[in-house]
């Protein structure tokens, strides 16, 4: 795997000048390729996962690194699709279903593309715009989300048999685990759709451990199961990423003051430090509304919630401050996060 000469060109653009606003994602580049081919070596029938941002990366760029690895690779939805994938896979799965299809359809779509149903209506919108490639057919969970249930999965297949589709395999996403779901649950839930399901059809499954995908493979040796990761291929740990942003300006207050865009009250002498980021950015509050924003492994107090490229922070003021050209680091998932720059360490 390597970073293409696109990449590589924006890189020295992006370092070669000061940016005013800057999200950089720091990737120690031996770590975490190391970490990914240590999945791909283990997990047999690995499906990389690319949509949404790229988890960070940028979706086109991980698209080229997933071919490397994979001959399927699965992406969000019919537009992401469409957006350029290339390598020469055996399998472009698309995870939700279509509900209304691009422009120029089918033209746009790869011919490796494979489609989700998981409903007669599923059917019936390629069935409308002469589909007529493959499918996977999505099985409901106790997520309770889209997927058919297996009192009405003879009936879909026929429904997808009628329209002139292939299937392809079958697909499963459990719930997460956690709470009141053990991964004991997730297994239970897998073996009871496999009397359903033709043997000769893979079965594609997420938010499963490599650990119990393993057991599922040597309890049903004669079946071909596929292994869907995003997070856990592309983030592991996290311990070889780290995301910052720059300081583009400090204020200091010597007591009470009003400031923000709200006149936001500041009670005592404080710095008042000037973030590039923003929701412009993803970069938002956590969920139980503290800081994104820490320096020097302390956590920045928010003034007021982020607006489009800049935040302001608040050190206190026996705090240690950053200054204007410091980087703070930023907690927040890179699945929601847009980068500026990343620096491959």
């Amino acid at each position: 795997m390597g970073v293409s000469a696109d990449s590589d060109r924006l890189m020295e653009a992006s370092t070669a000048t000061v940016a005013s606003v800057t999200v950089r994602l720091i990737v120690d580049e031996r770590a975490w390729r190391d970490h990914v081919m240590g999945v791909v070596d283990r997990v047999k029938g690995l499906t990389p996962v690319v949509k949404g941002n790229g988890y960070g990366f940028g979706r086109s760029w991980l698209a080229e690194e997933a071919a490397v690895i994979a001959r399927e690779i699965a992406v969000g939805t019919v537009h992401e699709a469409a957006g350029g994938m290339t390598g020469p896979l055996d399998a472009l799965t698309v995870l939700t279903p279509a509900g209304v299809l691009p422009a120029l359809w089918p033209e746009v779509l790869p011919a490796a593309t494979v489609l989700t149903v998981g409903h007669p209506r599923h059917v019936d919108v390629l069935r409308v715009n002469n589909w007529k490639g493959r499918v996977y057919i999505k099985l409901a969970s106790s997520m309770q989300r889209y997927g058919v249930s297996p009192d009405r999965l003879d009936a879909l297949l026929a429904h997808v048999h009628d329209a002139g589709l292939d299937v392809y395999g079958f697909m499963f996403h459990p719930p997460l685990i956690g709470g009141e779901h053990t991964e004991a649950d997730t297994l239970d839930e897998i073996t009871t759709w496999l009397d359903r399901l033709d043997p000769q059809l893979p079965l594609s499954l997420s938010h499963v451990s490599v650990n119990a995908y393993e057991r599922l493979q040597r309890e049903h040796p004669h079946r071909t199961f596929r292994l869907r990761l995003g997070t856990a291929l592309w983030h592991g740990d996290k311990s070889f990423l780290r995301l910052s942003a720059d300081v583009l300006d400090v204020r200091d207050v010597q007591g009470p003051a009003l400031a923000g865009y709200h006149h936001s009250r500041i009670v005592d002498g404080a710095t008042i430090v000037m973030i590039g980021a923003g929701t412009t950015h993803g970069v938002a509050p956590l969920a139980d509304g503290r800081s994104p924003f820490h320096f020097q492994h302390k956590r920045l107090t928010l003034l007021e919630s982020p607006h489009m490229h800049t935040s302001m922070a608040l050190a206190g003021r026996h705090e240690a401050a950053p200054q204007i050209g410091d980087w703070v680091d930023v907690q927040r998932p890179l699945i929601t996060t847009t980068v500026d720059e990343i620096v491959w360490a």
